[in-house]
């Protein structure tokens, strides 16, 4: 009996402890739980005491920044703006960059606009622009730019709230002006190097190519000479280039010299100083400023380069750099200056009732080329290209006799019209007044280049 109540008391007591345990694990699981949220919630209110005031301070700043100091101000009531061109500008866009309403702006481009094209801004040109600040928003002042060397565009705004425009130049100096030197490689490498500019060069060129193979006739040591027109501002600087007066060739013994002259009845060549002119055909064979020997292909049958066929060849090919000069192969009247078909960029001149000339594959027409103008034997029309059906660049030439097309290089020769009369009377006398000035252009030359020479005085 005694035993059982031991049994009994005992687990009484293991149910008792066990219940405790766990009374206790819980009471210990609640203090843990309730301490780690009490942790969490500090740490908490301590990262939000650090950010609301961050937030507020930039909630604050944005306030400052859109009301309290606003960053537009008000023009000034006068202001000199200089503005250079860049690419992609307009003049629109430059007016509207000082601040000029899109309307007032284009007032002044529309008024600009009589008396130059917007169109032909350059990249580094400059404007001089004076803004004013009237009732009626900010207006253009004056407007002063540079057009090029010794002409300038001015634009004012008049009494009535309009704008006007004019162009004006300077009164430029006529001068001639003469270079010599002698060859030593290419006659453009050395011209090049005596400062002749490169489209004086090319027409040196064009009126010796009647008479004168370049690549076989020049020799180390010839020389040459030219007497040119110049055109300068009052400061000095050189505007433009005008025509070749004189020009001379010394091809070792053989001295060649040509005088331009208009003659009664307007038309303009170079005479020998006998009046006799240097022209053999009435069309030129090689009508081009590159004189190289070499032919690509010649008139007639040939295998066609990119057909693979054979196919008859209606011209010449001259191989020659992209971008040279190509010339008229005599005076005459352009009848078509566009691109056609396989010949690319083509024109062709009629020069009388019965010949006339093409030229294809042009990089581009020369200024002032198209139906319908007139152009003189040797005056560039355009430039070697590759355009159309073509495997590089090269002038194709053809001749076309009567409505057929006949081979360049056996054309027959007909005699040119040399100076007689009265004609031949004032070509005479304008060539000695010509030759009186070159020798004291001569004389002055050798006087500074002594000058050069002489060694400096000791004092």
């Amino acid at each position: 009996m005694l035993q059982q109540l031991i049994q009994q008391a005992f687990a009484s007591f293991k149910t008792k402890q066990c219940w405790t345990a766990f009374g206790l694990a819980f009471v210990t699981s609640l203090l843990l739980i309730f301490a780690l949220s009490l942790m969490f919630s500090t740490e908490e209110k301590y990262a939000a005491a650090e950010f609301l005031p961050q937030q507020a301070e930039f909630a604050s700043n944005e306030v400052v920044e859109n009301f309290d100091s606003p960053e537009i101000t008000e023009p000034e009531d006068n202001h000199i703006h200089v503005v250079k061109i860049s690419s992609g500008d307009t003049l629109l866009k430059v007016l509207t960059r000082v601040g000029l309403s899109y309307s007032e702006a284009n007032k002044v481009f529309l008024a600009t606009k009589k008396v130059f094209n917007p169109k032909d801004l350059r990249v580094g040109q400059k404007f001089e622009i004076e803004t004013e600040l009237t009732d009626n928003g900010l207006v253009v002042k004056s407007l002063d730019s540079t057009i090029r060397t010794g002409q300038y565009l001015h634009v004012a705004l008049n009494d009535n709230d309009t704008y006007s425009a004019k162009l004006s130049k300077d009164e430029l100096i006529e001068e001639l002006k003469s270079v010599s030197g002698k060859v030593n490689g290419t006659l453009s490498l050395a011209m090049n190097r005596n400062g002749v500019p490169n489209r004086i060069t090319a027409n040196f060129i064009s009126i010796f190519s009647q008479g004168v193979n370049f690549r076989r006739d020049l020799k180390k040591g010839d020389s040459y000479e030219i007497v040119y027109e110049n055109y300068l501002t009052p400061d000095g600087k050189t505007v433009k280039h005008g025509n070749i007066v004189y020009a001379a060739l010394n091809l070792g013994k053989n001295k060649m010299e040509l005088y331009r002259f208009k003659d009664s009845t307007g038309h303009i060549d170079y005479y020998t100083p006998k009046g006799l002119t240097l022209k053999k055909n009435t069309l030129s064979r090689r009508p081009m400023a590159y004189q190289s020997n070499r032919i690509s292909s010649y008139f007639g049958p040939r295998r066609h380069p990119i057909y693979k066929d054979k196919r008859v060849h209606w011209g010449v090919d001259y191989p020659a750099p992209k971008g040279s000069a190509i010339y008229a192969g005599g005076d005459g009247t352009v009848e078509v200056a566009q691109y056609k078909s396989g010949y690319g960029n083509y024109v062709r001149i009629r020069h009388n009732g019965e010949y006339s000339t093409a030229y294809g594959h042009m990089n581009g027409f020369a200024k002032g080329i198209r139906a319908g103008s007139k152009v003189k034997q040797g005056q560039v029309i355009g430039y070697v290209g590759s355009t159309g059906r073509s495997t590089g660049p090269h002038l194709h030439y053809e001749v076309i006799r009567n409505g057929k097309r006949v081979n360049p290089l056996t054309i027959k020769a007909t005699a040119s019209q040399n100076l007689q009369g009265k004609n031949l009377s004032n070509f005479k006398r304008e060539m000695a007044k010509l030759n009186s000035t070159r020798q004291k252009m001569l004389a002055a030359k050798n006087k500074e280049e002594k000058l050069a020479q002489k060694p400096a005085t000791k004092l």
